[in-house]
């Protein structure tokens, strides 16, 4: 089942177990169940550590638990946990045998300390880039404590519950046989959603700390490149994101960095907060800021208040709130989210195997899209608005290559269509000659763009009309003490390299007005 390679590398792995553990599979006479049975068997194999028995009573199959033997300790995986979930089936292992994860101990404790019990389901799929953060954070929660119990689930393979559940997203997790949220989640992000008094507690810590020299608000790689930057300046620096990594954790391949012929945005991700906990940054995570107050005098402290009701002070803000997925804010769309209409296609294709498919836009991601998804689906329309696709030629080349894909251009989308409970069409007016037109269909992949992250900031920095931060060459925004970089701005060409060197501009050019302020001015807004 697994190449020499791969079990040299597991083996390895499997040395750090300190607690036995036993694999209990659920199997039955299909050919997945032989495959999963042979994965078993492989990992039984690499340590002495690893029993294997297929006697287990799982009704999903093929299934198997990992339990720490003579405990209650244990996760489970309904279905074969490859392609991106391999990670999540390793840490299990290794988590369940006894292996300390790397998670912050107060997030440890905080989970330990969850009461209730909590019964977790999550749809995912093998190819979802944003799956097994949330598999491994609700797994290591279940590791954690005895009273949250967790299983992932492969919605490719158990395709007749995704149907009846309405499964039409991944991840999609139910707590206690009810939706609890969808999308990538963090272990931090769920613990604080279970434990009533973490907000609270999250605010009195966030208000205690003192003014930074440089606070960047945003953990994108604009946001990562300004920290670096600033703290290698020895200057006391704070970043506070939303989420760190930002829309680079929704990027698949990503083949444009130079020097890096290929990495996926997880990947880069990671790497990004590794190089930034490398220095002396104070690195706050899930916060998401509201409001941006400017310095009530030349020299004096900026505030930016953020969601949970605590507010930061510093010398002089970074802004790299980054871009999200632009809607089509059509009738139906909002109502179907997650229903049929999706913006991942890597994500959330294989949920529909054999269906039929919208992509709306005819760029570079719209016809990427429209590919990648018809080698899963039954068929592929792709809409554009305008009179001609926009993607570069040797991708148009491909695309016309598919005889399942159907392109219709001048086609402006009017409405999502469903029955209530999931998409069932599409309406789109020809543009041509003003004629409405219906397309039935199950699913509709939304590629049309991205929006700056700058509602927050409305009436207190000056925006282009499309909603971005201006800035000048060096990174200054409207207002002084304030700099601005990435995605979020009116700097052209959104690509990560470019919102790299922003960022580290912005950082120099934030520490270049640190070091022209008066002495008594720096010294009384530090103290």
């Amino acid at each position: 089942m697994l190449d020499h390679d791969l079990k040299e590398q597991l083996r390895a792995y499997l040395e750090r177990v300190t607690h036995p553990i036993e694999l209990v599979a659920s199997l039955d006479d299909s050919a997945a169940s032989q495959e999963l049975l042979a994965l078993l068997r492989d990992i039984e194999s690499l340590s002495p550590q690893v029993s294997l028995r297929t006697n287990g009573t799982e009704p999903r199959k093929p299934s198997f638990a990992i339990h720490r033997t003579g405990t209650d300790v244990g996760v489970r995986f309904a279905g074969i946990p490859l392609g991106h979930e391999f990670t999540s089936l390793v840490l299990a292992l290794l988590q369940v045998g006894g292996h300390p994860p790397k998670v912050a101990a107060e997030v440890i404790e905080q989970v330990r300390n969850l009461e209730g019990e909590y019964v977790f389901e999550t749809f995912m799929s093998l190819s979802c880039h944003s799956c097994p953060d949330t598999v491994q954070a609700l797994n290591l929660m279940s590791v954690l404590n005895p009273n949250i119990k967790h299983i992932a689930i492969d919605g490719a393979l158990f395709q007749d519950e995704v149907n009846e559940r309405q499964v039409m997203a991944v991840p999609t997790v139910l707590l206690n046989g009810l939706p609890f949220d969808q999308g990538r989640m963090t272990i931090e992000q769920i613990a604080a959603r279970l434990d009533s008094n973490a907000t609270q507690r999250d605010a009195e810590r966030l208000n205690a700390k003192a003014p930074f020299e440089v606070l960047v608000v945003g953990g994108g790689p604009a946001g990562a490149a300004a920290a670096i930057y600033s703290a290698r300046k020895g200057i006391r620096t704070g970043v506070a994101a939303e989420r760190f990594g930002g829309q680079v954790l929704d990027t698949m391949a990503i083949e444009n960095f130079i020097s890096v012929s290929y990495t996926e945005g997880p990947k880069l991700a990671a790497s990004l907060e590794q190089h930034v906990r490398e220095y002396d940054v104070d690195l706050m995570n899930l916060q998401r800021a509201e409001q941006l107050i400017p310095a009530q005098e030349e020299g004096g402290l900026i505030e930016v208040r953020l969601a949970g009701g605590a507010s930061l002070k510093a010398k002089t803000v970074i802004v790299s709130t980054g871009a999200r997925w632009r809607n089509m804010n059509v009738p139906g769309e909002q109502e179907y989210r997650n229903k049929g209409v999706t913006y991942c296609p890597h994500c959330d294709g294989p949920l529909f195997k054999g269906k039929r498919v919208a992509v709306i836009g005819g760029g570079n991601s719209g016809v990427e899209a429209a590919i990648d998804l018809a080698g899963i689906v039954d068929h592929v329309t792709l809409l554009e608005f305008d009179s001609k696709l926009r993607a570069d030629e040797v991708l148009q080349r491909k695309l016309r290559s598919l005889s399942n894909v159907t392109v219709i251009v001048s086609a402006q989308t009017t409405e999502v269509l469903g029955d209530g409970g999931k998409v069932t069409g599409l309406a789109y007016t020809d543009r041509h000659n003003g004629e409405s037109q219906r397309v039935a269909l199950e699913g509709v992949f939304v590629q049309i763009g991205l929006l700056p992250n700058t509602d927050w900031l409305k009436g207190t920095l000056k925006l282009s009309p499309r909603g971005e931060i201006e800035v000048d060459a060096r990174g200054e925004t409207s207002v002084p003490g304030v700099f601005a970089a990435g995605d979020a701005t009116t700097t052209p060409y959104k690509q990560i390299v470019i919102a790299m060197g922003e960022g580290a501009k912005a950082a120099l050019s934030a520490f270049d007005y640190l070091i022209r302020l008066p002495v008594a001015e720096v010294e009384e807004a530090a103290a």
